[in-house]
Formats: C-alpha cells, structure tokens, sequence
C-alpha cells in the first residue's frame, strides 16, 4: 500500500473515525485505524458500539490493506507540517513522510479487525445545521450515569416529516422539533441513541450541506442507525430499553409568564451564582415587570434585578444554576419565553419569534426546594 494525501483531508478523516476508537478495548485491534486503499482512500475505526468511516481523496500509487495504531497516528498527523503526507507500508512498518518529518508506525494484524456493519437503508435527510442545532440543544439534558442507559441517551421519534430529539436526566428535559425529508418510513418510528455519539458526530461534521439518518426495521435481528455526511459514515448499535413518555410534562396551562432578554438573563444568572455550587438553588422572584435573583450561603451572598415583561400571578422558583445556565445558553433566540404553574412544578424555557414561544425547542427545568 502507498498513498499520498494532504495533511488537511487525511487530519479531517482521521479526526471523523478517532472518535469509534475504543477506550477499554477488549481486543489491541480496537485501538486501531483501518486504511484500505482500492478505487479510492478509506479510514475505519470501530470500538463494536459504532463503527465510523471516511473516504479522503488523494493518490493511491499502491492499493493495499493495514491496520495502524489509531491515538498514535492521530497524534502524528497533527504535528506533520501542511504539506503532502506519503504513507506506505513496508514490511510489518507503515512509513509517514511529510517533507523532512519520518515516522515508522508498527501495523497490526488486519484480519482480527471486526466486520465492518453495513450502513442502514436511507430512512430520510435533514440539513446539517438543523442537525447540529439539535443535538447541541437536546444532548445538554442526557444524564451521565451509565447505571440508568436509557437517560444517557437522546430519543429520536419519528412522524412522518417531522423528526423530534428529546433527552431528560430527570432533573431537566429538552426537545426540539425539526422538520425533515423521510423516505418511506413508518409513520411513528422512535429509536433510542447514546448522548455522547450523537454529539461527536455533530462536532465532527464537515462541509457537506445534508446528512441522512437510516434505521434499521423493527424486524431487524440487530437494531443500528447510521449517518451518512457524504464522504462520512458512521454506524451505532441504538440503546435498549425504551425513552420515558414524556409529552405529559410539559404543562398544558400557565399561570404566569416572563419574557426575558436572553443574554442580559445569562449574564446575570452568571454573575449571581458565583456564590453557589450544585447544591444551592439560585432564587429567582418574578413580578411585575422586574426579576430579583439572589443566591448564597453564610459565607457568600449574591443579588441582581433584571427589568422583564411579566403577566400573571407573582412567582418564587429556585433553580439549579448549572441547569438554568444550560438552557438560556442553547436558546437561540434574543428573548427567552418563561412559562410557570406553581413554584413546586417545572418551569418551561422556549425560543421566541416576534414576541411569541415557539414550539420549536423546550428545555423543561425542574424546580429546586428552597427557603426565603
């Protein structure tokens, strides 16, 4: 095998499959990055959960097959000068050139690399900045407790052209709503993916305009979805278990309402829970037309007003800072709608639009217990 690649595509493919590398391999081939060489340039890595590629252009002088260490050709990569990068295996060694730098990679054995899986049929397109848009608005609420993996996970429900992501770890809950392209997929359709894959992919996203999501059918003997960017795939086992219902938590009836400069709120939430940790709510009291936040222990003490547009009945609430700070920062308008029932029940962030919550995105946050 020999290849030659500029340093910015093959730093851009390796980057896209470092993320399947396996952290607790339960074989050394896990830790490697599959570089097969035919018609064109493909790099695999696959850690059993997802399996990811990429197709980089370049020119292939040799076609062949290795497997090389994946963290250690990364690390390589990144430190070769911007200038055309020449791979070629010789022997039991793959030799990197970049103008004067030279390394010698050992290869390992190509046949104990897993089968790669075959990427789901096209279950329908979306555009790539609605997609990133919602994993970084929903993945926020995933939990981080491996104990509970169906918290760890972001749900994807399907109704024939809209498609919803939604993520809770009890203590908060964040859906968005998106419109799609399907191609002949059932009518409701739901699959359950980690937190963490989805947003790798979406940090990880090159130029390409569209990505297609396909899910394996409901008789299929092992349940995948697959994201396919163009020159980038990635395929992922989903996660057993079912997503909690939730539709019943978002309050149907609002007593009282705020509308809210978005980043003079953030600012002030920031500011005030300097004196706070996880354990100690940030107190917020709306009225009319004004919100007194105050935080703070024996030690430390905090308070700010913010002038807000206010209708309804006068509320106390007390939030998680990190949580509040979480939400206001994946709204992505320059108000934030406020909606409440009582103190005791969750608060309802959303986007506004000419003065108006949208329904496109909520980030639902439960309250926390406090004293004035």
């Amino acid at each position: 095998m020999k290849i030659v690649v500029k340093k910015e595509d093959l730093a851009s493919a390796v980057s896209w499959v470092f993320k399947s590398l396996s952290s607790r391999p339960i074989q050394n081939a896990l830790l490697g990055i599959l570089i097969e060489v035919a018609d064109s340039i493909v790099l695999t890595a696959s850690d059993l959960e997802t399996t990811s590629t990429a197709k980089t252009p370049g020119e292939v002088v040799r076609q062949g097959k290795v497997l090389v260490p994946g963290r250690l050709l990364s690390e390589i990569v990144k430190t070769l000068p911007n200038t055309d990068i020449s791979l070629t295996q010789d022997g039991n060694k793959v030799m990197v050139v970049a103008g004067k730098a030279k390394f010698a990679l050992p290869t390992q054995a190509v046949h104990e690399f897993p089968p790669v899986p075959k990427l789901p049929e096209n279950s329908g397109v979306l555009k790539t900045e609605d997609f990133i848009e919602a994993v970084n608005q929903v993945g926020i609420a995933a939990g981080k407790d491996d104990s509970l993996p169906t918290l760890t996970g972001v749900n994807l429900k399907i109704e024939k052209d809209a498609l919803t992501f939604a993520a809770t770890d009890r203590y908060r809950l964040a859906v968005k709503n998106i419109i799609w392209s399907p191609k002949g997929i059932d009518v409701d359709s739901a699959t359950l993916l980690r937190a963490r894959t989805l947003t790798e992919i979406a940090r990880s996203l090159g130029t390409n305009n569209q990505i297609s999501i396909g899910i394996s059918p409901s008789n299929s003997q092992e349940k995948l979805i697959g994201f396919d960017a163009g020159d980038r795939t990635l395929v992922s086992r989903v996660l057993d278990g079912s997503f909690p219902p939730y539709s019943h938590l978002l309050p149907k009836e609002r007593k009282s309402t705020a509308l809210i400069n978005r980043e003079k709120f953030l600012d002030c939430v920031k500011r005030v829970s300097i004196v706070t940790d996880k354990t100690i709510p940030l107190k917020l009291n709306f009225a009319d037309g004004v919100m007194d936040l105050e935080a703070g222990g024996d030690e430390a003490q905090a308070s700010e007003n913010l002038e807000i547009t206010f209708e309804g009945n006068p509320i106390q609430i007390a939030f998680n800072p990190s949580f509040l700070i979480d939400g206001l920062t994946a709204i992505n308008s320059t108000e934030v709608h406020i909606s409440f029932t009582e103190s005791n029940k969750p608060a309802v962030l959303a986007e506004v639009n000419n003065g108006q919550p949208t329904d496109n995105y909520h980030y639902l946050l439960m309250p926390m217990k406090y004293s004035y």
